[in-house]
């Protein structure tokens, strides 16, 4: 059985190490500033912002899209 690599980016990522990579890569402020949700900047923490986004769909999928973002610039950089 042959099997086919995925070309999802968000393959394999769990929610921490997307958030991990987000706060390294952009900071506390500028995650609250592109995603707009108060577990970014009201004393934001990986635990809050975890318990937060596994409960609110519409908020996990920003925070997935400023991944991808993040995702292109470093590609971007690479180049």
């Amino acid at each position: 059985m042959t099997t086919t690599p995925n070309n999802d980016p968000l393959h394999g990522m769990t929610l921490e190490m997307i958030l991990t990579r987000l706060v390294e890569q952009y900071g506390w402020e500028r995650m609250g500033r592109s995603v707009d949700i108060r577990c970014f900047t009201n004393d934001p923490s990986i635990k809050s912002s975890l318990q937060f986004l596994r409960k609110t769909p519409w908020a996990r999928k920003k925070v997935e899209e400023l991944y991808l973002q993040c995702a292109r610039e470093s590609a971007d950089r690479a180049k």
